[in-house]
């Protein structure tokens, strides 16, 4: 009996652990081979794990104002880079680098941020 609930035990353990982590994308989502500036307004800035993000607006060439998710790293590895939960307010003017998803969908993956006061800030460079 006690071997049963034992292997009971691991298929459940397995199925938990092992559907997180398939959960989690894989960065070949992002073309790593391009960059984009975005200039614009940070709508929000979202402190949390697995990932921090900046939805950001920004004014197209045709002057319509397009929502940008940018997908960054979590607070471990930003607190490292200098980062703080307060670094990015809702309604700042900021530059971001981003490498574009491989769609068409207006995301990617945060490279660099340029703030209001010229301070440039990065992630760690590594991605979890």
């Amino acid at each position: 009996m006690k071997k049963k609930t034992r292997l009971l035990f691991l298929c459940v353990a397995s199925l938990l652990l092992g559907g997180s982590a398939l959960a989690h994308h894989s960065p070949a989502i992002f073309d790593r081979t391009k960059e984009v500036k975005l200039v614009g307004v940070v709508k929000e800035f979202k402190w949390g794990n697995p990932h921090s993000w900046i939805e950001l607006d920004v004014r197209s060439d045709a002057g319509n104002v397009e929502g940008w998710s940018i997908e960054m790293n979590p607070p471990t590895y930003l607190v490292k880079a200098g980062w703080k939960s307060t670094t990015i307010k809702a309604g700042e003017s900021v530059t971001v680098m981003i490498n574009p998803l491989r769609t068409s969908e207006k995301s990617g993956k945060f490279v660099s941020i340029t703030l209001p006061d010229g301070k440039v800030l990065k992630d760690t460079g590594s991605t979890p």
